[in-house]
């Protein structure tokens, strides 16, 4: 158990590194590398601990939980941390560890939470719908073997990535299936996204040889998920409150008619909207990681409000954040826009808000 103390040392540590090491000049030349992340970064994340922090101890993590992914999210969604942090030491690692699989778990943690090998999860198909219905991966016995056909789209970091996770379809259901990126029959095509930062493929799999994860079924598969869900939430209210403390900032200096713009009541008003989307995020995405972490009775309720209020949020305040700047927030130069694609970006990553609505309908009335 994480105590309070750790938490915050661990936090204000983190936040260090990328204050030190991702400024805005740091993320605008990463996002331009072909990689797209910074490995001198990523192993001072390793050595710090962020890479293994769901990990547990006997594999080489911290063997913390959803409440501290969450928090160490704020920090990374913050200062814009471009590479594999949420695919990898989130989703990968969590699903790995959700399973019952000790040996993958020996095998594959230790390296993860090292940063020696990068892995990543691939669901949903060419629909982007992040439901079980949308997984376009077949996995057939083929002989001694297990074999995957089909494809698998919007996979994060997936040009980096040394582990493809690959959710399939069996006779049983959905099963989860360990694949070397390198393999033959497997192919990587980039996708383009609005978002500079992030980088996106579509997987192609034609008769690649796979090892089963086991006990890896349809909970661990949605634990992974929900954990990923809360992340990217804490990503989103983070990078939320960083263009708002931009702006707030921008809105103190920047003179018009003999006055601070700040000081102008629609202004204020403006603030005022933001500042409430800010702290409700900030809310929604520690209530759901604490759901988590205490499997809380109402844990998909909080998840699935997280999941669409971080996302619609961000998107609010990014792009009021550039109509409160002025011109200049259209201009490469300045950090709103980045911001903004970051928002529309992640709005979309693990599914829309309006799914997230449905599903927290539903788990509305699955509680009364």
């Amino acid at each position: 158990m994480i105590t309070a103390d750790e938490r915050a040392a661990i936090r204000e540590s983190f936040a260090r590194l990328l204050t030190d090491q991702c400024s805005e000049e740091d993320v605008r030349r990463t996002m331009e590398t072909d990689a797209g992340y910074d490995p001198a970064l990523w192993q001072a994340m390793a050595n710090m601990g962020i890479l293994g922090l769901i990990v547990a101890p006997e594999h080489g993590g911290i063997g913390a939980g959803p409440v501290e992914i969450e928090m160490v999210m704020e920090e990374a969604g913050a200062r814009l941390l471009a590479g594999p942090l949420l695919s990898s030491a989130v989703l990968a690692a969590g699903l790995i560890s959700a399973s019952d699989d000790a040996d993958a778990k020996a095998r594959l943690l230790p390296a993860i939470a090292s940063g020696e090998r990068k892995a990543t999860v691939a669901f949903t198909g060419d629909k982007g719908c992040w439901t079980a219905e949308g997984v376009a991966v077949e996995a057939r016995g083929e002989g001694d073997a297990v074999r995957l056909h089909g494809a698998a789209s919007f996979v994060t970091a997936a040009h980096v990535a040394d582990i493809l996770l690959v959710v399939a379809s069996t006779s049983g259901g959905l099963a989860v299936f360990e694949v070397d990126a390198k393999a033959s029959g497997v192919g990587i095509e980039r996708l383009e996204s609005w978002d500079r930062t992030q980088r996106l493929a579509r997987i192609g799999f034609d008769g690649v040889p796979a090892r089963p994860l086991e006990g890896a079924g349809e909970a661990a598969i949605e634990h992974a998920l929900d954990l990923a869900r809360v992340a990217l939430a804490g990503e989103q209210a983070g990078a939320a409150r960083r263009i708002f403390d931009i702006t707030v900032e921008y809105l103190k200096t920047r003179v018009q008619f003999g006055r601070p713009i700040g000081g102008f009541q629609a202004i204020k008003h403006m603030a005022a909207d933001l500042l409430i989307e800010v702290e409700s995020a900030t809310s929604a995405a520690r209530a759901a990681a604490q759901a988590i972490e205490d499997d809380a009775p109402d844990r998909q309720v909080l998840v699935n409000l997280a999941a669409f209020a971080c996302a619609d949020a961000f998107s609010e305040v990014a792009a009021t954040a550039i109509q409160m700047h002025g011109g200049i927030a259209f201009t490469w130069e300045h950090p709103a826009h980045l911001y903004l694609r970051r928002a529309r970006a992640d709005a979309q990553l693990f599914g829309s808000s309006d799914l997230y609505r449905e599903r927290y309908v539903a788990a509305l009335e699955n509680a009364a």
